[in-house]
């Protein structure tokens, strides 16, 4: 008989602050460099329920130069009217399992990761002023990868209830080296704005997109589903398309497919992956005067890369409960 396969469980709570946003945003810079160069990544497979409502999703991805390949499975609804996120980390050499990580903590941050290596990558260099739409976990996360990655003069915040963007902007105010602050409509957050991120769960678009300035880069994380949108046709039109994954466009980016139904873009629009810009195979910004827009359904990609760099640190600091695997040749032998 092979033995067990010693697995290491690590629990949302011992990864809350195992690390920084700035290192999230290094290890998943490094995934969309690889997938930028091949590696193989699917988008989201999503089964949805009527009764009780809710869904069941997955999504994966292989990093070989990382060494490690995985993903996320998470249901979310149903009775409990909940999530779980389970993260399933497998050795990319061997194909044993590496560790089994509860998701639940890290999933703004490797999210917010992803948006701050597209802010890196296509907004100006020289951009310090930033909108936020939205103002949940999902928004902070967003806001700490851009601050990791851009020097923030200032960081306007609205979202509709005023007692949450003001209890927001007090805390992260608090928490960075810049000026966060609460404003009362989303023309004054855009307003001047050279980043614009939009993390919200609204189903219809939340500012016009003549309101954005030339040169401005445009983040939109809220939405994965084909009838929903945070942002118009008109932002869409006027930029740089940057998708996460040319695969998932026709399946979840509502902004696009909803774009190209109203015949305001064709399926040419799509300039390149992200990855595809990280890696150097496809340009970024090419003028201080362009729109880019990065739209961010979540991958695997920066969920295996951001999962392996806290499996790394979670073994130095001897965290985690060691699980026992068996090898399917012991479960289910030929003989």
């Amino acid at each position: 008989m092979s033995p067990d396969v010693e697995t290491l469980f690590l629990t949302s709570d011992e990864l809350a602050e195992l690390a920084t946003p700035a290192e999230y945003v290094s290890a998943v810079r490094e995934g969309y460099r690889q997938r930028g160069n091949g590696a193989p990544a699917e988008p989201r497979t999503r089964l949805d329920s009527a009764d009780p409502p809710g869904f069941l999703t997955g999504y994966f991805a292989i990093l070989p130069e990382t060494g490690a390949m995985g993903g996320y499975n998470y249901a979310a609804g149903f009775g409990a009217r909940d999530a779980h996120f389970f993260l399933p980390l497998f050795d990319a050499e061997s194909g044993e399992p590496l560790a089994l990580l509860d998701g639940a903590s890290m999933n703004p941050s490797k999210t917010g990761a992803a948006g701050g290596v597209a802010i890196d990558a296509l907004a100006r260099d020289d951009a310090t002023d930033l909108a936020l739409v939205g103002s949940g976990s999902q928004a902070r996360g967003q806001l700490l990868a851009a601050a990791a990655v851009r020097d923030l003069d200032s960081v306007s915040v609205f979202s509709p209830t005023a007692e949450s963007r003001t209890s927001f902007a007090e805390s992260m105010d608090d928490r960075l080296e810049t000026s966060v602050a609460a404003v009362d409509s989303v023309e004054a957050a855009i307003e001047g704005a050279d980043i614009v991120i939009t993390a919200t769960t609204a189903s219809e678009p939340v500012f016009d997109g003549e309101l954005l300035d030339p040169g401005t880069h445009v983040t939109a994380m809220g939405q994965y589903d084909r009838q929903k949108r945070e942002i118009d046709a008109t932002t869409v039109v006027r930029s740089t398309y940057v998708p996460d994954l040319r695969a998932r466009i026709e399946q979840d980016a509502g902004a696009y497919i909803q774009a190209r139904e109203e015949g305001a873009i064709d399926e040419d629009h799509v300039h390149a992956e992200l990855g595809e810009v990280v890696a150097g195979v496809a340009d970024g910004r090419t003028s201080d005067e362009e729109i880019t827009l990065f739209d961010s359904g979540g991958t695997g990609i920066e969920t295996v890369a951001a999962a392996y760099m806290l499996y790394e640190k979670a073994q130095e600091a001897g965290l985690g409960t060691t699980l026992p695997f068996s090898p399917a040749s012991d479960a289910m032998p030929s003989r």
